[in-house]
């Protein structure tokens, strides 16, 4: 009883905080259906790492002594080490994306580099309001919208913010079809909105996707070295998927490999959540900044795509630079879903699905390209 009565008054505001957080996340997760996969685990984890004399934690508990705490084991082993979790889980995404309809309309790998302005735009902001080089840029990665690539990024610079990032990453790709429609209606006309595209779909051979992942990491390798493990990743799951003779492999890494490795991405990130550490101005600064990279990485695809229009005979709907984030596919639905309803017969969902998954690649080049560039700086 007086162990109990111990740990109670031992509660300081920033863990009632805390625990109002993981309740919210919980919640967003369940009744919102808002990346309940992540945000679940989120949720409960904080709840978790906050509790008094926690013993998810390496801490001394009275009685028992030390404990070596699973959390905190989990996230040395598996993203402070060797950044093994969100490296995995591109092996899953790779071998879930279908790059098809990008290798048919190759020119939309230009609507995945322009929807990365935001992460660039936000670098900067971040630095000039006082934050440190390898923590502006970390900062800067929530604006591709790619949890993953935002932890990996924040991990390897060291960042101080870890946990902050990851949750404004993640509950922006959940927040994806709310703020997107905002943004582009922004900087789009109605008269734009209603542009029509046709999908003429050209034949994409076996070769064609075989040769694809093998050509872009070695091309990534080239440019980025620092950015061969997230494209590597990402593309040899999809080699799996695209080769035809691993097909229980890549059943395996599209359904086993991702679900297990989110669960436990998602309750070991809980380790940066820790009242101390996530109880700060700072965070809530994180998150605006979050949100104006996500804005702007928005708005600089679909003004890209308005530039293109000065020179196109055949015009682009604007609102297909949107989807050149790397929230995929929910920024390509996004898309179709808007001009679905500026008109009805207006189907843009292919072309956006070519340019979502051209953010797909994009990102983690982004990512690996402030590495490579920060490895030189720093």
């Amino acid at each position: 009883m007086d162990f109990l009565l111990t740990g109670i008054m031992s509660i300081t505001w920033q863990q009632l905080l805390m625990y109002v957080i993981g309740f919210l996340l919980i919640y967003l997760a369940i009744a919102k259906d808002y990346e309940p996969s992540l945000l679940l685990p989120m949720g409960f984890g904080a709840i978790l790492v906050n509790l008094p004399l926690s013993g998810v934690l390496n801490q001394v508990l009275p009685g028992i002594g030390s404990t070596n705490g699973i959390i905190e084991w989990l996230f040395n082993v598996g993203i402070e080490a060797s950044e093994a979790f969100p490296l995995l889980l591109f092996i899953g995404i790779g071998a879930m994306i279908d790059f098809g309809p990008l290798l048919s309309n190759p020119k939309m790998l230009l609507f995945g580099a322009a929807a990365q302005f935001g992460i660039f735009f936000t670098i900067s902001i971040a630095t000039l309001l006082g934050f440190d080089l390898k923590d502006a840029a970390s900062i800067g990665m929530i604006g591709a919208a790619d949890g993953p690539t935002a932890i990996l990024v924040s991990q390897v610079l060291k960042s101080g913010y870890i946990g902050a990032i990851t949750v404004a990453a993640y509950s922006y790709m959940a927040l994806v079809p709310i703020v997107q429609p905002i943004a582009i209606k922004l900087v789009t006309t109605k008269k734009e909105r209603l542009i029509k595209m046709t999908y003429n779909p050209k034949s994409v051979t076996k070769k064609t996707r075989i040769f694809f992942p093998i050509i872009v990491t070695m091309i990534a390798g080239f440019i980025a070295p620092q950015s061969v493990a997230l494209v590597g990743f990402l593309m040899f799951g999809n080699l799996i998927r695209e080769c035809g003779v691993l097909n229980s492999l890549s059943d395996s890494a599209q359904n086993v490999l991702p679900n297990l490795i989110t669960l436990l991405l998602g309750i070991t990130i809980s380790y940066s959540m820790k009242a101390d550490l996530f109880v700060r101005f700072d965070t809530l600064l994180i998150m605006c900044l979050g949100l104006v990279a996500f804005v702007f990485d928005t708005i600089g695809g679909v003004v890209f795509a308005k530039f293109l229009n000065l020179f196109l005979k055949n015009k682009v709907n604007p609102m297909i630079g949107a989807a050149g984030i790397s929230a995929f596919p929910m920024s390509a639905r996004v898309v179709q879903k808007m001009g679905l309803k500026e008109d009805p017969s207006n189907h843009l969902l292919m072309h956006a699905v070519a340019a979502n998954v051209s953010g797909q690649i994009a990102s983690v080049v982004a990512g690996g390209i402030i590495l490579t560039l920060l490895s030189k700086i720093l």
